[in-house]
């Protein structure tokens, strides 16, 4: 990248979505450069007893059909039709065929030359090379071997691949830094960004706050992300039970059995929110929750995105222990008074009482100020100017 306006061909997640890393990167970079980005190629073989899985495949069929799609002048996403086998040699050989014809297809109708390869998923590798790039950039934001529905072998061999690949390796935790760097001399730790303009509109007195649940009792401990595996119920419904008169409310998609909850009258689950949404609902929470599984090794690689955005609303934040999260406060970059490092259900009270005894306008605004350096205008312009020394 040479600073002059670019070609990016990006292997992502589906945009569609809840925003992650992948959404903001990108973004920033199609503020400049013209981004095909393209949604995620099969990492697993789904299950046809999932709904969701179900559902996944007939809107991949139709946007298929349908082609790419113009989000703007310099930004399109497109869906290409591969075999969600990914274990198999035959379905390996003919994903490969069918993407990069299709990709190159579509490049090649909005005049692409010499793209950028960049990819957020670690099995992409051997369309390495395929596509005519420039130079190939991975971004790394987990250890996906962790991850339960995946085959840990066939990702961890993936992956190496690609390392092997790679012109750049990004991360966002020094832990992946440190299991990525002896496969890829060019790895960068890049801790994530946040939307600071947006978040921040949580303080503006003309912004109400959601309305949605009606009527939950004071105070609201927030959460927002997706529910999967990882989420702590049995910490929430604890923190649940023995602060009865606290409300707790739960923003995502569920991804996972939520009897737990479901169980505790005082948790509200609402689902998934329209990303620009959050910051109303940041507005009526008191403290912002990052409440993990701190036995899940996963954890131990997590940098939590919603940290960041928590704070640029302003909220005070009581997580559990994870090393990004200590990392943050032993740097200086963060107070404790900001963040709370709790365990177990006892001593997460403990913090949330003291955080909610603590906290301020004055302390709210303080902490949304601190993310005013932490934009992904920042962030993107840091992995710019890596790149142009390539």
């Amino acid at each position: 990248m040479t600073g002059q306006p670019a070609d990016i061909i990006c292997f992502a997640k589906d945009w569609n979505e809840p925003k992650t890393s992948n959404n903001h990167v990108m973004e920033e970079l199609a503020k400049r450069h013209r981004v095909l980005w393209v949604n995620s190629v099969a990492t697993r073989t789904p299950s046809l007893t999932s709904g969701n899985d179900l559902k996944k495949i007939v809107r991949k069929v139709r946007e298929w059909v349908c082609g790419a799609t113009i989000i703007h002048e310099r930004l399109r996403v497109f869906t290409p039709v591969s075999l969600p086998l990914p274990h198999f040699r035959f379905a390996q050989a003919l994903n490969r065929w069918l993407v990069c014809f299709s990709v190159r297809r579509v490049a090649g109708r909005w005049g692409f030359h010499a793209p950028q390869f960049w990819t957020f998923l670690p099995n992409v590798g051997d369309l390495v090379g395929r596509l005519g790039e420039s130079q190939v950039i991975y971004y790394c934001t987990d250890e996906w071997t962790g991850f339960t529905h995946l085959n840990p072998t066939y990702v961890r061999q993936k992956e190496l691949e690609l390392l092997q690949k790679a012109d750049i390796v990004f991360v966002t935790s020094q832990k992946l830094y440190d299991s990525k760097r002896p496969h890829n001399a060019g790895t960068h730790l890049m801790p994530h960004g946040v939307n600071r303009a947006l978040f921040a509109q949580a303080l503006a007195a003309a912004v109400p706050p959601a309305s949605e649940p009606a009527v939950v009792s004071q105070p609201v401990l927030g959460f927002y992300g997706n529910i999967y595996d990882w989420v702590d119920q049995k910490l929430l419904a604890a923190i649940a039970r023995d602060r009865p008169t606290w409300s707790i409310v739960l923003i995502g998609k569920l991804m996972t059995d939520v009897t737990t909850l479901r169980a505790c009258p005082n948790i509200h689950l609402l689902g998934a929110q329209p990303y620009d949404q959050l910051p109303a609902y940041c507005k009526s929470f008191a403290v912002g929750l990052i409440p993990y599984k701190i036995t899940d090794p996963r954890m131990l690689t997590v940098n939590p995105l919603k940290l960041r955005e928590y704070l640029a609303a302003g909220l005070p934040v009581v997580s559990v222990e994870m090393p990004e999260v200590r990392h943050l406060i032993a740097t200086g970059q963060i107070t404790p008074t900001d963040v709370s490092i709790a365990t177990g259900p006892v001593e997460f009270i403990q913090r949330i009482e003291a955080t909610l005894a603590a906290d301020s306008p004055l302390a709210r605004q303080r902490r949304s100020d601190l993310m005013e350096l932490e934009s992904w205008t920042a962030r993107v312009a840091q992995m710019e100017k890596i790149l142009t020394k390539i």
